[in-house]
C-alpha cells in the first residue's frame, strides 16, 4: 500500500489540471472506450446496473477473489464512523459500505457501554444510501431485511443523482462513493456536490477501480481485464457487454493524481490517496474545512 498527500498551492502546478472537455467534445463524454452523447451516457450506465444488479455481489466476488471486501473494509476504517454521525454512501445500492458503517458504530457503541436506549441510538445515527439506480436499491433492501436491519430507523434508502443530490447544505459528517464515480457523466459535478452536502469538518472517501503502476504486473493486469472478466460476466450473469464496459470505464477514468487534483478543486483540503494492490483500486480522501 502506498499513501500519497496532495499538496495544492495558489499558483502552484504541482498536479495536472484535469478538465473532461480535454478528452471528449463538450456535448460528449465516455461510455467505455465509446463516445456518446452526453445526456445517453445515464440511461446507457443505468441499463447496465439494471442488467447486473442480481448478479452484482457474487461477480465482485469473482472478479477481485474476493477482495472487494476488504477494499471496502479500509475504506470504512479510513472514515472512522462514529455514533450520531449523518453519513451519505452515494452509489451505494447493494449495501455494502452501509452495512460496514453501520456495524462499525454499533461496535463502538458496545465497547463505550453507551448510557442511552437502543431506540435512542438508531434514530440519533442516519446513514443514507443514495443510489440512481432501483434496482441496486432494491438488492439492498433486500440484503437488510436478510441482515434484520429492513426496520432499522437508521439506515435509509434514497434514489437520487451525484450530480444532483436532493439533501442540504452542510448535512452530512461524511460521504462515501465505492465504485461509482467514474460512472458518472460530469465527475466535477458529483465531486461539487460532495463538497456542498457536507458539514465543515466533513470527510470525503472514494474507493474506485484506478491505474496500476508497475509495468509487469499492469500486463497482468490488463489481460486479466480484458479477457477474463466479459468471460466471467458471460458465463456467469449471461452479460458480455456490461463487464465490457465495466472494465473500458476503468481505463478511461483519470489517474490517481489527476483525480486527487479534481478533488482539491472541488474545495476539499489534506486530499490524499492511497493504492491498494498495486493501484487496481485507490482510496482518495479529503475534507471540508
Amino acid at each position: 500500500m502506498a499513501l500519497r498527500t496532495v499538496t495544492r498551492k495558489i499558483g502552484s502546478k504541482l498536479l495536472p489540471r484535469f478538465s473532461p472537455a480535454s478528452l471528449l467534445h463538450s456535448h460528449a463524454t465516455s461510455f467505455g472506450f465509446k463516445e456518446v452523447r452526453e445526456e445517453e451516457k445515464s440511461q446507457m450506465v443505468g441499463n447496465v446496473f439494471s442488467n447486473v444488479a442480481s448478479n452484482y455481489d457474487t461477480m465482485n466476488d469473482l472478479m477481485s477473489v474476493g477482495l472487494h471486501r476488504l477494499w471496502k473494509d479500509r475504506l470504512v476504517s479510513k472514515l472512522n464512523p462514529f455514533p450520531g454521525m449523518n453519513h451519505l454512501d452515494v452509489a451505494g445500492g447493494t449495501g455494502d459500505v452501509a452495512f460496514r458503517i453501520l456495524d462499525s458504530i454499533n461496535s463502538i457503541k458496545r465497547r463505550a457501554l453507551l448510557n442511552v436506549l437502543e431506540d435512542d441510538f438508531q434514530e440519533e445515527t442516519k446513514v443514507y444510501v443514495c443510489d440512481i439506480n432501483l434496482n441496486m436499491l432494491n438488492v439492498g433492501k433486500k440484503r437488510a431485511m436478510q441482515r434484520g436491519l429492513g426496520e432499522d430507523k437508521s439506515l435509509l434508502w434514497v434514489e437520487g443523482d451525484a450530480e444532483a443530490l436532493s439533501f442540504g447544505d452542510n448535512t452530512m459528517d461524511g460521504y462515501t462513493i465505492a465504485f461509482g464515480i467514474r460512472n458518472v457523466t460530469h465527475i466535477e459535478n458529483a465531486l461539487s456536490e460532495a463538497y456542498r452536502v457536507l458539514k465543515r469538518g466533513g470527510r470525503f472517501l472514494c474507493l474506485e477501480l484506478s491505474h496500476v503502476e508497475v509495468p509487469v504486473f499492469k500486463d497482468f493486469y490488463d489481460f486479466y481485464s480484458f479477457s477474463i472478466i466479459p468471460t466471467l460476466g458471460e458465463l456467469v450473469a449471461g452479460d458480455r457487454e456490461s463487464y465490457q464496459y465495466l472494465v473500458e470505464s476503468i481505463r478511461r477514468f483519470p489517474p490517481q493524481e489527476t483525480f486527487a487534483s479534481m478533488i482539491a478543486d472541488a474545495g476539499f483540503q489534506k486530499v490524499e490517496y492511497e493504492n491498494l494492490v498495486g493501484g487496481v483500486v485507490a482510496i482518495h480522501s479529503g475534507l471540508k474545512i
